[in-house]
């Protein structure tokens, strides 16, 4: 009775507060209407421009990485008794090749950490990944200055080390039993050649980077890939497509069909390339749904990581747009706030600038728009590189989904890691320069 008692006081505790807020909410005052009116904003542009071509890619080479990757290999090359240097040094160049923003990482990040990568590589890979994307290195070293692109390319890798083993060290008493506890069901059966699932994933991989590929520069050889993105991102598909066909089981005729259903659709709407993108998206959901055993495996796998990453992403994208805004666009928090936090380079400006990065929400390369405004209206070199450090491998909505995978300690001292090594980072380069 005496346990009922006390849900009962929580209940009503609980429906007190949701009321208090209702009445209080500051509703018809222009700026918390703006920031609601941001939030939705965001989340839509997020929506339009990120799941389908950036997240839920990013979910099937997840569920991929669970069901066809060898756990035996995972612990070979990324697990705790793995070669330190081999570990460390994939992962913190990862970014190289993969050009994600913080929050497409994470399915990717889940992936390997389930099936058993040390806590150390796969941090290393969380912060790398979204951190040293070579296009927004390029761009930053041309809109900023060759200093501050190098600053952010070797303090990206140099951080990438550092924050991976500072989190093996803290954690380093639980990870044994967390090893331990994971068991791959399809182990016995991955008997067929690494070059096959190299293949497979080399498609995948093409897919998730060329569909993502932005332009940097209105000539050269970045340009000439964006303009020709789309056929590679077809290219990738039919690799992806042969491999599952020819080695993983997939029917061929669904798969045929589905192929000529995209190709058909290309050249009906060559200017919504991500109509054609989506019908291939559900084509794959549905084969994989109904195919042999591996296939629903990917696809079970794939949709356990979506229901239990995928609202939490789209709750954080609508917090940080209803405080932060979006670009060009304020939220609850005045634009001039920040600015005025950052000027100059002492330790409260870079660790603002830091904190800052670290919750609000960049897209792939919007952040040096932004920073180059803010270096306009005072920002400092050293915070602009913290905020650089911080701001693509964090954003608010990847913290709240990287809570439901790491935990919330683990996640508080990843976010805490990354804080810190940036706001001495700053420090030092502001000094410099």
């Amino acid at each position: 009775m005496e346990m009922s008692n006390k849900e009962e006081w929580k209940v009503f505790l609980f429906i007190l507060g949701m009321f208090a807020i209702a009445v209080l909410l500051p509703v018809g005052h222009p700026r918390f209407d703006h920031a609601v009116l941001q939030s939705l904003h965001l989340v839509r542009w997020y929506a339009r421009e990120h799941v389908v071509v950036g997240l839920l890619p990013g979910f099937f080479i997840a569920g991929a990485i669970a069901v066809f990757v060898s756990q035996a290999g995972v612990m070979r090359y990324l697990g705790p008794h793995a070669n330190k240097t081999l570990a460390y040094g994939v992962a913190s160049i990862s970014g190289v090749i993969l050009s994600v923003c913080s929050c497409t990482v994470l399915p990717l990040f889940a992936g390997i950490y389930r099936m058993g990568a040390g806590l150390g590589p796969a941090t290393a890979f969380l912060y790398s990944a979204p951190a040293i994307n070579v296009l927004a290195i390029i761009l930053t070293a041309r809109a900023l200055g060759l200093e501050l692109g190098v600053a952010r390319a070797v303090g990206a890798v140099l951080f990438s080390i550092a924050i991976g083993l500072a989190m093996y060290f803290i954690f380093r008493n639980e990870e044994p039993d967390r090893i331990e506890s994971r068991v791959d069901v399809f182990e016995d059966q991955k008997t067929r050649p690494l070059w096959q699932t190299i293949s497979y994933f080399a498609g995948m991989i093409g897919i998730l980077v060329f569909a993502n590929w932005e332009r940097t520069e209105p000539s050269g050889f970045l340009a000439g890939v964006y303009s020709v993105k789309w056929a590679l991102t077809g290219i990738s598909a039919i690799v992806m497509a042969v491999s599952l066909v020819r080695w993983f089981g997939l029917r061929i005729w669904p798969t045929a069909a589905a192929g000529l259903a995209v190709v058909v659709l290309a050249f009906v709407f060559p200017k919504y390339p991500v109509i054609p993108f989506v019908v291939g998206l559900i084509a794959l959901s549905i084969i994989t749904a109904t195919g042999n055993t591996e296939m629903r495996a990917w696809f079970d796998s794939t949709w356990g990581l979506t229901r239990k990453i995928f609202p939490l992403l789209f709750i954080g994208v609508a917090l940080s747009g209803f405080f932060l805004g979006r670009p060009g666009e304020e939220g609850l928090i005045p634009s001039r706030w920040i600015v005025a936090s950052v000027g100059g380079n002492s330790i409260r400006a870079n660790f603002l600038s830091s904190l800052i990065g670290a919750f609000m929400y960049f897209s792939t390369l919007t952040e040096v728009p932004i920073i180059q405004g803010l270096i306009g209206s005072g920002m400092g070199k050293g915070p602009a590189l913290a905020l650089l450090l911080a701001g693509p491998p964090l954003s608010l909505p990847s913290m709240i989904a990287l809570q439901s995978v790491l935990g919330t300690k683990k996640t508080v001292t990843y976010v805490s890691l990354v804080v810190v090594m940036a706001t001495i980072s700053g420090l030092i380069y502001g000094s410099m320069f």
